[in-house]
């Protein structure tokens, strides 16, 4: 082999193999991903959270689902991030929205609609509208119907949507497995409410959320709050206490 055709050879190999050396690797960013929620980029919609709603759903046991709904809505409340609450026919059919969840926005008045399709509501749209966030959070009962459809009407109007599943449920598994699974492909993306405040807090030194994101975790945290608990317990003891 001439010194001609080495050159062609092993210069290219030599070339990519610098590129590629730690000296020259891309540096990690300390800037977050813009597809994480924030407390300013987006707006929580919670949905037909009742009573007749709730007595057919399947996927997910009711104390459970009152107990994250009630969870995430005291997350959006701690972080002040604006929060529309609707209900369908809540005075003559489903009844009016759970007490606890209420009691988190004592002076709000949920949007009552007669439409399964609360982005086909002039109000809430307004309302979501009004608040100018590309981002929409939103949970509510059933997954198949009253969250499938405004979901997919949001994305269709170019906002960026979430879906906090397990604030949310359908009338089977089935039917709440497959609609997650078409507002996926549709582009929403999927939530859990302690992943949703811990997403919000994501710092620990943000002194000013830290004591309420605690007490909403030993609230509704399950293992997660009795180990909160615990730790502050076991930090503070003393021998033979």
């Amino acid at each position: 082999m001439t010194l001609k055709n080495l050159l062609k050879f092993v210069l290219p190999v030599a070339m990519a193999f610098a590129a590629a050396t730690p000296s020259q690797a891309a540096q990690p960013s300390a800037q977050p991903s813009a597809k994480l929620l924030t407390p300013k980029n987006h707006t929580l919609i919670l949905i037909d959270h009742q009573p007749q709603m709730a007595f057919a759903t399947r996927s997910i046991d009711i104390a459970e689902l009152r107990n994250n709904v009630t969870g995430l809505a005291k997350a959006a409340k701690a972080f002040q991030v604006p929060t529309i609450l609707t209900t369908v026919a809540a005075t003559s059919f489903s009844g009016a929205i759970f007490p606890e969840l209420q009691g988190v926005f004592p002076e709000q008045k949920p949007i009552d609609r007669t439409t399964m399709n609360t982005w086909e509501d002039k109000r809430v749209v307004d309302q979501v509208k009004k608040f100018g966030r590309k981002k929409v959070v939103m949970a509510a009962l059933w997954t198949e119907v009253c969250l499938l459809e405004p979901v997919l009407s949001a994305i269709d109007e170019g906002y960026d949507v979430y879906i906090v599943t397990d604030a949310s449920g359908g009338v089977s598994k089935e039917a709440h497995d497959m609609s997650v699974q078409r507002m996926i492909q549709a582009g929403a993306q999927p939530v859990t409410w302690m992943q949703y405040m811990l997403e919000l807090q994501r710092d620990w030194a943000r002194g000013e959320t830290y004591a309420p994101v605690m007490d909403i975790a030993k609230q509704h945290g399950g293992g997660y709050g009795l180990g909160v608990i615990y730790a502050g317990e076991m930090f503070k003891a003393k021998e033979g206490k």
